[in-house]
């Protein structure tokens, strides 16, 4: 006898349809599965076995044969084990066929029938909806967060036992329902507040042109002068996620298997700051089943490069890309994937191997060969793509002893966001633009032409500095965003000349 089960198989973010097909026929008792299965996927032959015979069920000492088709796509993990299941007892007539239809089924079974979490149950359920069936069973752990996605029924069950109960009759286990939108709006913990930083008015200053324009930024300073408390702040002041983008943070947390069991939606900008021994593969993401990396991780946040010289160079060049495309693409002999990785880039580095050259009261140890070669770690093209470049120096000791609190991160926070409602009705409607940091040049002729005086000091900068034409193109949107703080509609001298400030160390390589 032959059963069809519905299901799903994950490739980057997205869930493809595959269909689990069970025939239990006559001939030696042995269990074959076909349809590019990985290890995980074959293993679940025993589990399967187990797991029906604890369950008060009968595994069928016959030939039984799962195809998961299409043939040519790679099935990977556990979360084929409830439908293979399921279609082996279909297939032997001891749950009714027809009461699968409707449904898409995941889940992993341990040995005494109970249904185990799954990676990706968020995106398992919107390819539940793109097939257009109406409702999805998932493990029970899973159910908030594969309940987020609206218009499909989801049941989270606790054991295969349960599974057919439910077939039975399944208006006894309604679908459990969760409003997005609200839970959004719950209360989320608060993050580390700018109001801890002492002095340091340049940088969190460029902070706050970072949070309004999505802009990359660069600290430069000796140790101890804050250049990581800084960095971890820089998400307390962006915007609150919006519906979108907490949806697109969810599904890539709930890919990579990251996303907490007691909250089913990502509230809060993430913040991601890789070692300093992370492989290119982990921080743009790949591997055997590609996962997202850090860069996608920290999608609709921040990523911040602490130590950045101490990287290794290939690492530090595979952010160029990411940074210009907003995503990364994983190119394997089967398919391509497609990550998203919109984030703000904040690079901190010392100055110097001893960390010292510039400090007034610290003498510098290096020699200019030595810091030119520790620069040259930094490739021009990737200082280019950074916006905000600043040297941090170390507070000053009435600075450090000051009692008097500075301005606390929501306070700053309310400005940016003032700034990012400018930015949002200028590019409503342009398509993939939501701050002036992901404006492309086209973009610039319409949006940040700056009046005559203004012009006529960029000219003379690019001149003066030997600006590449991305340097300047990311001068102007910073000038555009430091207009939109003033709330001024157009560029003006004092912008570009503020913007100007903020590119003054992107030669340091050079220095001698």
């Amino acid at each position: 006898m032959l059963a069809r089960v519905h299901t799903a198989a994950l490739a980057g973010i997205d869930a493809l349809s595959v269909i689990v097909e069970v025939d239990v026929g006559l001939g030696l008792p042995q269990t074959t599965i076909v349809g590019l299965p990985d290890a995980a996927v074959q293993e679940a032959r025993e589990r399967i076995k187990a797991a029906i015979a604890n369950a008060g069920f009968v595994f069928p000492p016959r030939r039984i044969v799962v195809n998961l088709a299409p043939g040519d796509l790679r099935k990977a993990g556990p979360s084929f084990d409830l439908p293979i299941a399921l279609g082996v007892l279909a297939a032997s007539g001891q749950i009714n066929p027809l009461a699968l239809e409707r449904y898409l089924f995941v889940g992993e079974l341990g040995l005494a029938g109970e249904l185990r979490p799954v990676a990706g149950a968020m995106c398992l359920a919107l390819g539940a909806r793109q097939q257009g069936l109406a409702a999805i069973v998932v493990p029970e752990a899973n159910g908030a967060e594969a309940a987020v996605v609206s218009d499909v029924a989801v049941h989270p069950l606790a054991s295969l036992r349960e599974v057919a109960r439910f077939l039975l009759d399944p208006d006894s286990y309604p679908p459990l329902r969760q409003d997005a939108a609200a839970l959004l709006t719950q209360g989320v913990e608060g993050g580390p507040d700018l109001i801890d930083v002492r002095g340091q008015t340049l940088a969190r200053r460029a902070l706050e042109v970072a949070a309004s324009g999505g802009h990359n930024l660069l600290l430069l300073g000796p140790p101890g002068s804050g250049k990581t408390m800084l960095a971890r702040r820089l998400a307390g002041i962006l915007p609150a996620l919006n519906l979108e983008e907490a949806l697109e943070s969810t599904r890539i947390y709930s890919v990579a298997g990251l996303l907490a069991r007691a909250d089913s939606l990502v509230r809060q900008r993430p913040f991601r700051s890789p070692h300093q021994s992370v492989s290119v593969a982990a921080l743009v993401g790949g591997g055997p089943a590609p996962r997202p990396g850090e860069v996608s991780l920290a999608h609709n946040g921040v990523l911040f490069i602490d130590e950045a010289p101490e990287f290794q160079r290939p690492v530090l060049e595979a952010l160029r890309q990411p940074l210009e495309a907003g995503e990364v693409l994983i190119s394997r002999a089967r398919q391509a994937l497609t990550f998203p990785a919109r984030f703000a880039l904040v690079l901190a580095a010392n100055p110097c191997p001893c960390g010292f050259f510039g400090d007034p009261a610290v003498p510098c140890r290096c020699s200019p060969l030595q810091r030119q070669r520790y620069w040259a770690r930094l490739s021009g093209p990737l200082l280019d793509r950074i916006d905000l470049q600043i040297r941090v120096e170390r507070p000053r000791p009435e600075e450090i002893t000051r009692l008097t609190p500075g301005e606390p991160s929501a306070t700053v926070r309310a400005r940016v966001e003032a700034a990012r409602a400018r930015q949002q009705a200028r590019f409503a409607p342009v398509v993939g633009v939501r701050c002036n940091a992901h404006m492309e040049p086209a973009h610039l002729q319409r949006f940040c032409l700056p009046d005559a005086a203004g012009q006529s000091l960029l000219e003379g900068a690019v001149r003066a500095l030997n600006l590449s034409a991305r340097s300047a193109d990311r001068i102007l949107k910073v000038a555009r965003t430091l207009a939109d703080l003033e709330g001024s509609e157009r560029i003006g001298r004092g912008h570009i000349a503020e913007a100007l400030q903020f590119r003054t160390l992107e030669r340091m390589q050079q220095v001698g």
